[in-house]
């Protein structure tokens, strides 16, 4: 056997050993790598700051936990709570309103009667409510796997960021690719990262704390809505409703509704019409205009939309970063076919120019 071939063989097998090892962390180390390289900016600003690599990449990581996981942990951990705590009686007053309006619905709402009468049908309030001990013991144990991931996630990042030049150097030195190449790939990964990491970063952060201003005044816990409607509006086209909808539907059933009609109207009228329509643009295009530079290949924002709700429904919540990852990655590899053809045409036409001369 060939020394090459045996190489090859053994890295073959160790790669294989390699996959059974890690592979329940895969997802794991994956958003952490896609976290640090869409925060590199960040980690070189703090290097420039410190002086000092490991201090950066510390600050990096206590920054992402906190803006990022803090609020995650916060909402699930209350959730959980808050479900565990849910009275009979209200539960009991939320059903016989929706009943009562499913079989009796307002004028203006006449028309979807027969929709109704077949949703009532397929109802079972009262499983619903049998159940709900159980739904509120699977969300415990949802949050608690969820903050054992963020946790590891916060870890590798934190090594991401500290080792990620010399990982990187060390893959273009095994990869194949020419400095440009790999340059480019790397760049343009970089780039489509950074603008969606901080486009949803901040547009969920803008809408969650419209919400929660909102139901703060209508005596709600507003850290805790806002958290929840800002994580809600990742969900393309239904996700604020989502948030609103079931409060407008509690506040009918407790007889407030002066309070239901304001949360419906803000909701839809500065949230998902101002905010989102108008206002959630302008975000993105200066987080492109200030990120992005001129020799960067900007991506197309209904493809970054499509991808992102790809993603989510793929991978669930994680889908929002993997999904703009992957579709990146592949149009960057595409570039650099098209790139290679180019360059294979150019040397034909050169070799043909040549022999005519």
């Amino acid at each position: 056997m060939k020394p090459q071939y045996f190489i090859a063989v053994l890295f073959a097998t160790s790669l294989y050993w390699m996959y059974l090892l890690y592979a329940p962390f895969l997802l794991v180390i994956t958003i952490a790598a896609l976290l640090a390289i869409s925060t590199a900016n960040i980690q070189d600003y703090f290097e420039k700051l410190l002086k000092h690599k490991f201090l950066a990449a510390l600050l990096s990581s206590v920054l992402l936990a906190s803006l990022f996981f803090a609020p995650l942990g916060y909402f699930l951990a209350t959730l959980t709570m808050k479900l565990n705590t849910i009275e009979p009686q209200t539960i009991h007053k939320v059903q016989t309103y929706i009943e009562t309006l499913l079989v009796s619905p307002p004028e203006y709402l006449r028309f979807l009667k027969p929709y109704l009468k077949d949703m009532m049908g397929s109802l079972d309030f009262n499983s619903l409510t049998a159940n709900s001990l159980v739904i509120a013991g699977k969300v415990g144990s949802f949050s608690a796997g969820f903050l054992k991931n963020a946790f590891l996630i916060v870890i590798f990042y934190f090594f991401a960021q500290y080792n990620g030049a010399a990982i990187i150097g060390f893959v273009k030195r095994v990869v194949q690719m020419s400095v440009e190449e790999s340059t480019l790939l790397v760049r343009e990964l970089s780039a489509v990262m950074s603008v969606v990491f901080y486009s949803i970063l901040l547009t969920a952060t803008f809408e969650g704390i419209l919400f929660g201003v909102a139901v703060s005044y209508m005596g709600y816990n507003g850290l805790l809505f806002g958290i929840m409607y800002g994580f809600a509006s990742l969900i393309p086209v239904v996700g604020g409703v989502l948030m609103w909808l079931p409060f407008m539907i509690y506040e009918f059933a407790m007889g407030s509704s002066s309070n239901a009609i304001f949360i419906a109207i803000y909701s839809i009228v500065i949230i998902s019409i101002i905010a989102d329509t108008f206002i959630k643009p302008i975000i993105i295009k200066e987080i492109n205009k200030h990120l992005l530079k001129e020799d960067d290949t900007k991506m197309n924002e209904l493809v970054i939309f499509f991808a992102i709700i790809a993603g989510l429904a793929t991978f669930g919540f994680w889908g929002m970063i993997l999904g703009p990852a992957i579709t990146a990655f592949f149009l960057t590899i595409l570039k650099l076919f098209e790139a290679r053809t180019r360059e294979c045409e150019k040397i034909i036409t050169d070799i043909s120019e040549d022999n005519h001369l």
